[in-house]
């Protein structure tokens, strides 16, 4: 799923998955814990939190900038595709971003 990303590479570390753009992580996921972390700007973590409290929680030390667990068993796959769309958007360069349409609202 992240690898259909223009530009992302992938690395295992530490029992997770990295996924940047540019030497710029976007997400991290523990497939065994059904959880990943992804790179949100603070105003797209609250309206995720809001809307959806049960799978979206601000991370404990970066929370506070932007940085979001996700509980991948409480969301459903097109609403986790779009978080991570947005999470490579806030890390990818701006000549990239253009090379991948915005997917459809989660």
């Amino acid at each position: 799923m992240a690898l259909d990303m223009p530009g992302t590479a992938e690395k295992g570390q530490l029992g997770r998955q990295n996924f940047s753009v540019k030497k710029k992580t976007y997400m991290n996921v523990w497939t065994e814990e059904h959880r990943a972390v992804m790179k949100l700007t603070p105003a797209q973590q609250a309206a995720f939190c809001e809307a959806h409290p049960d799978a979206f929680v601000p991370g404990q030390k970066l929370g506070k900038h932007g940085w979001t667990v996700v509980h991948m068993e409480h969301t459903s796959e097109r609403l986790f595709r779009y978080a991570m769309d947005l999470a490579w958007r806030n890390v990818a360069p701006k000549w990239l971003v253009p090379t991948r349409p915005a997917p459809p609202k989660g």
